[in-house]
């Protein structure tokens, strides 16, 4: 299982994801989940997966390989004009390699190959921009009604976002937010893992301006970690104690 977000917030982007893959209790592995292009001064794009390895690996490999040789290929995230485009080339991308997949493997293949990606970026004389893309190659924008987009196990940590979240919000305020919601996803579910990568593009920079990975013994992790269960646990005893006699 995987579990990744992207934010947008006014002064820009911040991203995180886990590297957690298995196939059962007895085969965990750690595999990077987010992978960024850029041009300085230009543009950068950030891309967080999801769903099955293979697919998205492939994604990734072809994407790399067309910045190779640009003069040579269709070389989508360097040189699209837009990051709308950007998008709409990474969902036709993606669709294409599951229905090979699918199509090689017939029906064991329907279910077995879906992934789907946050892309993420923004490129110079532009805002920042914020899509996720599912398997069908569709996809979505964040805006104001939607500012952030998870895939994954999704469920444990959306609680915290939703209640977190300020566009005003500082760029280290939302890397901290991100934090708390994978704490909580890592203490519900065993399939998200460390380590976890962290990414910050602030607004017109064109720059990851803060980059990190989180290891197990990462001290910053670990005060959030404990300091939000002692919080958690000081709000719930605050709270109006509940009688089972009317009128108490």
């Amino acid at each position: 299982m995987t579990y990744c977000v992207g934010m947008l917030v006014d002064r820009g982007l911040v991203l995180m994801s886990d590297t957690r893959t298995n196939s059962g209790v007895d085969n965990i592995s750690v595999f990077r989940k987010m992978f960024t292009w850029q041009v300085p001064g230009e543009r950068i794009i950030t891309l967080l997966t999801a769903g099955n390895l293979a697919s998205t690996q492939s994604v990734v490999s072809l994407l790399e390989e067309r910045t190779k040789a640009p003069e040579e290929r269709d070389n989508t995230l360097l040189t699209s004009p837009t990051m709308f485009q950007v998008a709409s080339e990474i969902g036709s991308l993606l669709r294409e390699i599951i229905a090979t997949r699918q199509e090689a493997n017939g029906i064991r293949g329907r279910d077995r190959f879906t992934a789907s990606i946050i892309v993420a970026g923004q490129i110079r004389g532009m805002e920042p921009r914020l899509f996720l893309i599912y398997p069908e190659g569709n996809f979505i924008e964040a805006g104001r009604d939607t500012p952030f987009f998870q895939i994954g196990e999704t469920k444990y940590g959306r609680p915290i976002i939703i209640r977190g979240y300020d566009p005003t919000m500082s760029l280290e305020d939302a890397a901290k937010l991100l934090m708390v919601s994978f704490d909580s996803t890592l203490k519900a579910n065993l399939s998200v893992g460390l380590p976890l990568d962290l990414m910050v593009i602030e607004r017109d920079t064109f720059e990851a301006g803060h980059e990190r990975r989180i290891a197990h013994d990462d001290s910053y992790f670990q005060a959030i970690s404990s300091s939000w269960g002692d919080a958690l646990k000081e709000a719930f005893h605050s709270l109006p104690d509940y009688s089972f006699y009317q009128g108490d």
